[in-house]
């Protein structure tokens, strides 16, 4: 029987009944969910690689992220899924392991991405006279390559070496697939793979806040004077005034989806620090459904943002 009502050590895994009908509807729930977390990242990515006038460095490092949360949305959630509905794992503890640790790298590497988005949106929007020079293509290919490489070493070395379930004294049946790990890498992961580039993104965009408002001022100077008449014939300053206005509201676009993509992704890692030093409390069923939730809305609202942001992005370059 898949459905399983255990208790061992201070972990408990509640007794899951659903019915048919209750079976079918998450099932049809979720993969729609699936679908279009797939599907909405995929044209991001071929709208990038298709047009060419797209393909500047912070739409190399949104084509980067959006390949990475397709990824998640095709090998990730679709066992995650079954695990939910079904009340358990039916695929086998080394799989269990891989599952894991796809999860967690490619989850850190999309928290990754947003950091360098943000780094890219701070020199655009905050230093745009350099930002030609500081952020080259190359420069965004080899940020990119640390975006993958970090969170693979984070979560497939510890994960199939057994080090993040060191000293955890808790004996999981083969039927269940829940992530538990021990003090230490869930102290050190959650720090790298979220609080670290937390940091970072809340620095950056502080910074561009404030940028935000000064450049906001001189817009409105730049507009008073185009009322009165001076420098109505400063095509340089409607260019400048222009670019100014698009780049504010890239940052802002991007600003509310790292800002989605933080409070959903907040209170797992807290739980995950917290899990191990009180003896693992949580109900590990409850924080993985949580999480399912949370990362379906947020892959879904990432997807639809890039999307909606590309099709403005291509709707420029052809005014152009």
């Amino acid at each position: 029987e898949c459905l399983f009502n255990l208790t061992f050590n201070t972990v408990k895994l509640p007794l899951s009944f659903r019915s048919w009908a209750s079976r079918v509807s998450l099932y049809t729930c979720l993969s729609l969910a699936i679908v279009c977390t797939v599907v909405g990242n995929f044209l991001v990515v071929l709208s990038i690689a298709y047009f060419k006038r797209l393909q500047s460095p912070t739409n190399t490092f949104v084509c980067s992220l959006a390949v990475a949360d397709c990824l998640v949305g095709l090998i990730v959630m679709p066992y995650s899924m079954v695990r939910t509905v079904e009340g358990c794992w039916s695929f086998g503890p080394l799989f269990c392991q891989i599952h894991s640790s796809l999860d967690v790298m490619l989850c850190t590497a999309s928290i990754f991405h947003l950091s360098c988005i943000a780094f890219d949106r701070y020199y655009a929007v905050c230093n745009p006279l350099v930002y030609s020079l500081k952020i080259t293509n190359n420069k965004a290919v080899f940020l990119i390559v640390i975006c993958w490489v970090v969170p693979m070493l984070i979560s497939f070395g510890p994960i199939m070496l057994e080090l993040h379930t060191a000293s955890v004294d808790v004996q999981m049946p083969r039927n269940v697939c829940v992530f538990m790990v021990n003090q230490v890498y869930a102290v050190l992961a959650s720090v790298v793979a979220f609080y670290l580039p937390m940091l970072t993104m809340l620095l950056a965009y502080w910074k561009i806040y404030k940028a935000a408002k000064r450049q906001a001022r001189q817009i409105g100077a730049m507009e008073s004077q185009m009322a009165e008449g001076v420098g109505r014939d400063s095509s340089k300053k409607q260019r400048h005034r222009k670019s100014m206005k698009r780049e504010g509201k890239a940052a802002k676009i991007l600003g509310i989806i790292m800002g989605v993509f933080l409070l959903f992704w907040m209170p797992f890692f807290t739980v995950n620090i917290v899990d191990p030093f009180i003896g693992y409390r949580t109900e590990a069923v409850l924080a993985f459904l949580v999480l399912l939730g949370c990362r379906v809305c947020v892959h879904q609202s990432l997807s639809g943002m890039e999307l909606s942001q590309t099709r403005k992005d291509l709707r420029n370059e052809q005014r152009n």
